[in-house]
């Protein structure tokens, strides 16, 4: 995290990418006393073809102008695909900004008369995972959908997060590398420098895939989680971008295990809103003669 501190986040991604590809990978003997995980930064330039000088200068941030041809065969070299490529491209175009200021991320009022109308979980949420707004299914899936929650914080740690989700392992690595993925050359943003601060400081889990500077997108996908009540859910994940917020969706197979589980837990979160409703005490009693 040193190098995102001091600007050098061009070597940070390139030092921490190289340390992930094995010699075998790029066709070098493993063979001899290899003091450094993956490769060296001298195999790298040679990889390249460019000279070691001008490699170190680029991952010390002595150089931070690369031209896309070098870019092109470092991105081969270090085995990135598509998107890794094109996070590289961006950080070697990121220019000097103007200090971020936090911008309220407002939910719109249509969107509010959405989820009350989806008959499956959904949620907003921002840029940095916080739950903006959610329906009450999707509550009932997961209370930790709740507006005011973090889902990434959640995950990293809340233990009843940790045992909702079957993969714990890879939804973490798919999240950090997503986080990564958003905040971009908006490392000054506020919400960004507090969120990877809190975490950095109280997760392990945090701090290992961050210094891997993975980078990733979650947009969609299959998830399977562990409900409490009713087990196992395989749903289907969208992301839906509504102006400056993301609207998120689950939904089952139809006819599905899953499908059934859903609405058994619907009937349950409606049962349960029904006796909470019949629960609240009447107001004072009016003793006016008709």
């Amino acid at each position: 995290m040193k190098d995102e501190e001091s600007g050098n986040r061009l070597g940070g991604y390139l030092r921490a990418r190289r340390e992930l590809v094995s010699p075998a990978q790029a066709g070098i003997p493993s063979g001899g006393n290899r003091r450094v995980p993956g490769l060296r930064r001298e195999e790298v330039a040679l990889l390249a073809g460019i000279s070691p000088d001008y490699y170190l200068r680029l991952e010390r941030g002595r150089d931070k102008n690369p031209s896309p041809q070098v870019l092109a065969s470092l991105a081969r070299v270090l085995r990135l695909d598509d998107v890794e490529r094109t996070y590289l491209l961006g950080l070697a175009a990121a220019r000097p900004r103007a200090p971020g200021r936090m911008r309220p991320e407002h939910v719109p009022a249509r969107v509010h008369e959405l989820l009350a109308q989806l008959p499956i979980p959904a949620f907003v949420e921002g840029r940095a995972f916080d739950v903006l707004a959610s329906n009450p299914l999707a509550v009932a899936l997961s209370p930790r959908l709740r507006p005011g929650h973090n889902r990434l914080r959640s995950l990293l740690l809340d233990p009843e997060e940790q045992a909702f989700q079957q993969d714990w392992t890879k939804a973490t690595a798919d999240f950090v590398a997503a986080l990564r993925t958003t905040v971009g050359d908006d490392t000054d943003n506020p919400r960004f420098v507090e969120l990877v601060g809190e975490l950095a400081l109280s997760s392990r889990r945090f701090r290992t895939l961050w210094a891997r500077h993975d980078v990733r997108g979650l947009d969609g996908g299959t998830t399977t989680v562990h409900h409490p009540v009713v087990g196992d859910l395989r749903l289907h994940r969208d992301k839906l971008p509504v102006d400056d917020v993301i609207l998120v969706v689950y939904y089952p197979d139809r006819n599905s295990d899953s499908d059934e589980r859903l609405r058994l837990l619907a009937a349950l979160a409606h049962t349960n809103t029904a006796d909470s409703a019949d629960t609240v005490p009447d107001g004072p009693a009016d003793t006016r003669r008709s």
